[in-house]
């Protein structure tokens, strides 16, 4: 990834719109759009060709890969790590801390040093809803699809479509975004592609033609 340092970024990139803050110690690759009110934090870290919208929060420490869309108000609080291609809805957040508080029970405060945060996992090509909420740690697998308001507590598998309060897996999608249909004990075809799919104790994989 050819990256240019935050100090390289308004002189050499247009894209970087001048009402983004990009604080010193980002980087971000060649072709991506940042938009007005978006802040990029200082050890973040995005690729080439990305669209991050107005009023999106990327925390230090967040790596994103290539060619991913993250749209209005979405924010990702690190240490997270996202794929290429990845799409983020607007409004979705990245829960950092299982067990949130901000005093110690002798009542100091508590700091960076003693916090323990654990970020996400996107993996490739996955699709976030709108509104989504993904709880600390959680993984969620390459090509899923998450359904708009959703509360992610655990992993989601690759392929796996999931809805809900808590998220549950209600079917499987491809990679051109289309639920999958049965076809025959543990086999599964995309509408769109004609692509086919094995259902394993892992998840879904898609079958070589």
């Amino acid at each position: 990834m050819k990256a240019l340092r935050a100090d390289q970024k308004r002189a050499e990139m247009s894209d970087i719109k001048p009402e983004a803050v990009v604080e010193d110690g980002a980087i971000v690759g060649d072709g991506t759009v940042i938009w007005p009110a978006a802040v990029i934090r200082t050890n973040a870290a995005i690729g080439r060709n990305c669209t991050i919208g107005r009023w999106v929060y990327v925390d230090s420490e967040v790596l994103i890969g290539d060619n991913c869309k993250i749209q209005d108000t979405a924010r990702l609080y690190g240490p997270s790590e996202v794929a290429d291609g990845v799409f983020i809805g607007p409004d979705v957040f990245f829960i950092n801390d299982r067990n949130p508080r901000a005093i110690k029970p002798d009542g100091s405060t508590i700091g960076r040093d003693s916090w323990n945060r654990q970020g996400a996992r996107v993996g490739r090509g996955a699709s976030i809803g709108a509104g989504v909420i993904v709880h600390a740690g959680i993984s969620i697998g390459e090509w899923a699809m998450i359904g708009a308001g959703a509360v992610v507590a655990k992993d989601v598998e690759p392929y796996a479509l999931v809805t809900g309060i808590p998220a549950r897996r209600v079917g499987w999608v491809g990679e051109a975004g289309h639920r999958l249909l049965p076809e025959s004990s543990g086999l599964w075809r995309c509408p769109a592609s004609g692509n086919s799919y094995r259902e394993g104790v892992d998840g879904l994989e898609g079958i070589d033609s």
